[in-house]
């Protein structure tokens, strides 16, 4: 297959691990196979005699399954390969962990409520990305393990704007005492007092192509691409130049007449061809799609050899498959109605939720309902044609850029014109924060819903339940607005209990078929149930199950793809079953 990529000199993975440096990072969106393939590499390296750590930081780590050992906290060995130790740092747990650090000492000092609203500050994204390279950087710099060890594997990365963030010389001098709160990042950053050297230690070989390698792993679409891009431009901005692209999940050609298979080829194709010319020119691989998990040693390390294939299953559907199938997307738009109200799309990017809030948008227009769909993802691409097919129907998009600036440019003039130069330098890093994000995007949100008066609001992305429970809490919420000095907006005050009417706001969360996918929109599921808010279905996307294929590695895909409808099914109110298109999505 001709693509844009330029004709990688290594034709595999292993073919270049060979002189790969003691730190590999493996990272990309959920559900492009980081960790199956940092477990194949980490595989390779201790076949070829060298001791090798892998380390997992991914909350949808499944290192004990595919490895088929009990994992912890400390390196453990894997009984297949004599060479290999692998542990699992729960990021989930090192935040808890974290927040107990910093929260203990306050408690018996200030009131409850007091020390629960500390926690809930510290219960967002930026508090589990500085738990996770607090745990990390103690394995880079652990003198013990640099010995022990001559490679260490990580399942995930560092963000940039963590890295960023701890280059800042004013997070290390007591900038938080000074500040009076004003920054989302720095609560976290207080439990990480004392431990200036062990991160500059960290950062330094993070930036030695001798010592550390960079993944960036992509599936054959447009949104993988763009995010391994994008991580890949930041990253080497901050120094991290040693990069390595890998492309997973290419279908193979096969004699069968399947024009399910040619058009994913096609669709293949076409994202290859017009892969961003930052990350064209980088070596790179190839991987071919696996119809299966990639479970135990003999499966991972047949997934860097060149003459392997991975035997598929004879593919048939089993016994009772239909009654898996849940509701038509027919049936479930039947069920919204016309009724004024919110009708949100959520889940990880490349899930395909801009395409359902599309089609559900037009049908509820088709059906006689005023409708606006809107969306707050920047990597949307809306059919803005839609408003001249239907009539009832307009559609607009709320620019997180633009909010995000407007912010930064309001707390800057005034919560920045009382710090030095060092002081504005960290609050602007600050402002680039998802927890600062989401409180800019939160607040055009809040005037799209407060349309739903009259109209029926398609809204593709929302606010996390992190962010809504924080501005639940009205001190934190008041504390967060007096950057800028702005009286709490009335849309907001109405906000969250219209959020938590499940009448009024309908949430579909959007999935794959897959296991990364799948856990992860659980877990989103979790965090709206914390806020209060009941999803009210899920869409499984982008699915096989419904479909007639023949080529044998799609045929083996459908057939496991039941385990994950299953489990759907079991944790939805209600299940649609939306099977593959030429649109949105991956394989």
């Amino acid at each position: 297959m001709t693509t844009g990529l330029q004709q990688a000199t290594q034709p595999t993975l292993a073919s270049w691990l060979d002189e790969a440096p003691r730190y590999l990072f493996f990272t990309g969106k959920g559900g492009v196979g980081k960790t199956s393939l940092s477990c194949a590499a980490a595989v390779a390296f201790a076949d070829g005699g060298k001791r090798t750590l892998l380390v997992s930081t991914d909350p949808a780590s499944n290192l004990d399954q595919v490895l088929g050992v009990k994992l912890g906290a400390r390196p453990t060995r894997v009984d297949e390969i004599e060479y290999l130790w692998a542990l699992n740092i729960d990021p989930r747990r090192a935040a808890a962990e974290y927040r107990e650090r910093v929260v203990g000492p306050y408690r018996g000092v200030l009131p409850d409520a007091a020390v629960a609203e500390i926690e809930e500050q510290l219960s967002g994204a930026c508090t589990v990305e500085i738990a996770a390279f607090d745990e990390f950087s103690r394995l880079m710099t652990d003198v013990e393990a640099r010995d022990e060890f001559e490679h260490i594997v990580f399942d995930t990365a560092p963000t940039g704007h963590t890295l960023r963030l701890l280059r800042l010389p004013a997070a290390w001098k007591g900038y938080l005492e000074s500040s009076s709160g004003n920054a989302s990042c720095l609560g976290p950053m207080s439990g990480l007092q004392g431990q200036r050297e062990q991160f500059a230690s960290t950062l330094a070989a993070l930036t030695d192509a001798g010592l550390t390698r960079l993944v960036l792993v992509a599936r054959p679409d447009v949104h993988s691409l763009s995010e391994a891009d994008r991580t890949s431009t930041e990253l080497a901005r901050l120094g991290v130049a040693s990069q390595y692209l890998v492309v997973n999940g290419m279908l193979g050609t096969a004699d069968e007449d399947d024009a399910t298979a040619q058009a994913i080829r096609r669709r293949q194709a076409t994202a290859l061809e017009g892969t961003p010319p930052e990350i064209r020119g980088l070596p790179h691989a190839e991987i071919p799609l696996s119809p299966t998990a990639l479970i135990g040693v003999p499966a991972l390390r047949g997934l860097l050899q060149t003459d392997a294939t991975t035997p598929p299953t004879d593919g048939e559907a089993p016994q009772g498959w239909a009654d898996d199938l849940g509701l038509s997307l027919a049936g479930l738009i039947d069920s919204l109605g016309t009724k004024p109200g919110v009708v949100m799309t959520m889940g990880k990017g490349g899930v395909g939720k801009t395409t359902m809030a599309g089609m559900i948008a037009a049908e509820l227009a088709k059906r006689g309902a005023n409708v606006h769909l809107t969306t707050t993802d920047p990597a949307a691409h809306l059919d803005f044609g839609l408003a001249d097919r239907h009539r009832m129907l307009r559609v607009s998009r709320i620019d997180p850029m633009v909010e995000i600036e407007r912010y930064r440019e309001e707390v800057m003039q005034q919560a920045g014109s009382q710090l030095d130069e060092e002081g504005r330098r960290l609050l602007e890093e600050d402002l680039r924060s998802p927890c600062t994000e989401e409180i800019a995007v939160f607040r055009a949100f809040a005037r799209v819903v407060d349309e739903a008066g009259d109209s029926v609001v398609v809204i593709d992305t929302a606010p996390t339940g992190h962010t809504i429970l924080l501005l639940d809490a009205t001190e934190a919420y008041h504390r967060e607005v007096s950057r800028t000095r702005s009286a709490v907006p009335a849309e907001v005050q109405s906000l969250l209990p219209r959020l938590r009417d499940g009448l009024f706001t309908r949430i579909l969360i959007v999935t794959l078929p897959e296991a990364t996918p799948v856990q992860e929109a659980a877990d989103l599921q979790d965090d709206l149930r914390r806020a209060g808010i009941p999803p009210y279905a899920w869409i499984v996307n982008q699915s096989l199950a419904p479909l007639s294929v023949r080529h044998p590695v799609l045929r083996a895909k459908r057939s496991n793809e039941l385990s994950y409808i299953r489990r759907v099914r079991d944790i939805a109110p209600q299940m649609v079953i939306v099977p593959w298109q030429d649109t949105d999505g991956h394989l």
